[in-house]
């Protein structure tokens, strides 16, 4: 009924995973009849969870072929470095680096030294949130974290970046 993943931690915590699975993360030491109670314990969670992640796999559309995921790469690859070097003369930025991911769960990072790099499946959302990812990267050039620094700098940049964030589609 559940996958039992034993780890140094010292509580018990459940999962259902995006393709269904039930994960229990326990301390090695804990007995297994605690675990089968506390598994027994959250039934009803359990079910609600496989149910809601049942229903959005059905709206889930289906995975983009070997094809189309290079189409979106060569799209990136062809459209982000003009919105990259506009933005960063605007911001008085510049970055090391550019790349193009495959990346699912995120559109964008920044590293440490400074390069971007993008999701391909960032071109499936519409023009305005591509720009605000753009935006957003190119302002870790200046603050690295997600402090009141940074929500200022991107506002300064983008007054709309709430509105468009809610245009960003699932990956």
């Amino acid at each position: 009924m559940y996958e039992l993943i034993r780890s140094r931690r010292k509580t018990l915590a459940l999962e259902v995973t995006t393709d269904g699975r039930v994960v229990v993360r326990a301390p090695n030491r804990l007995a297994k009849d605690r675990i089968d109670a506390f598994v027994a314990a959250h039934a009803a969670w359990i079910e609600k969870h496989l149910t809601l992640q049942r229903e959005r796999a059905a709206r889930r559309p289906p995975a983009p072929t070997g094809a189309e995921i290079q189409a979106l790469k060569a799209r990136a690859r062809a459209e982000l470095p003009e919105k990259i070097a506009r933005w960063s003369e605007r911001m008085g930025v510049v970055p090391t680096g550019f790349r193009v991911t495959e990346a699912r769960k995120r559109y964008g990072s920044c590293s440490g030294k400074n390069s971007l790099c993008f999701s391909c499946f960032l071109m499936n959302c519409p023009e305005e949130a591509v720009e605000l990812v753009v935006v957003h990267e190119l302002c870790h050039i200046r603050e690295k974290n997600h402090g009141p620094g940074f929500y200022a700098l991107l506002e300064q940049y983008l007054p709309d970046w709430r509105e468009r964030k809610k245009r960003l589609t699932m990956i």
